[in-house]
């Protein structure tokens, strides 16, 4: 195997287990016996676990732009693209039931252990909020495109964590169809 895929296997290993077990409870062990290396052979790709938690930041950054380029060519209309990321929560829901939201519980549990890295992880909620301001922008709902995309952040946020808290998909479902005539309203208000 090539030093370039072990280390990509590294990242995605360290990603899925900081979402399951959080980062401060995965240690290097758990990321070299994911992957079925060596500690000699993972120290090779990364020096400490703050590293390796820098490369599954920038890689979720990666990640979140090629998804948010894929809605910008699937969806023909800003609404379509915003219905877009309101539906994650469905296409994700069994994950956000089980882990929460990957996005917010990586951003707490950094905030929490006060860590360095809490500003680079809150890139992910930065690019969300930015792209939604775009969409609402092209709603022609410049002047407010920010509050209304920090709303939907918002909502979606709390929408993961009480799915996370209760475990009931049909909250879930129920939640996304109310922001979807939220959206629909808001499309529909002349601003």
């Amino acid at each position: 195997m090539s030093s370039q895929k072990t280390r990509e296997q590294i990242v995605e290993a360290a990603d899925q287990l900081f979402y399951r077990q959080g980062y401060e409870h995965t240690s290097f062990s758990d990321i070299a016996g994911a992957v079925k290396i060596s500690r000699g052979n993972f120290y090779y790709h990364f020096k400490t676990k703050d590293e390796i938690l820098d490369a599954v930041i920038a890689q979720r950054l990666k990640n979140t732009r090629a998804m948010l380029d894929q809605w910008e060519a699937d969806g023909a209309t800003p609404a379509e693209r915003i219905t877009c990321f309101i539906k994650i929560l469905i296409t994700n829901q069994s994950k956000i039931m089980a882990y929460g939201c990957p996005v917010g519980t990586l951003t707490g549990e950094l905030a929490k252990l006060g860590h360095p890295a809490q500003s680079d992880a809150g890139r992910l909620f930065t690019l969300f909020r930015e792209w939604l301001a775009e969409q609402f922008t092209a709603l022609g709902r410049k002047a407010d495109a920010d509050q209304l995309a920090m709303h939907l952040l918002s909502r979606s946020q709390g929408a993961a964590t009480l799915a996370n808290a209760f475990h009931d998909e049909a909250f879930v479902t129920s939640e996304v169809d109310k922001m979807c005539a939220w959206l629909d309203g808001v499309i529909s208000t002349e601003h």
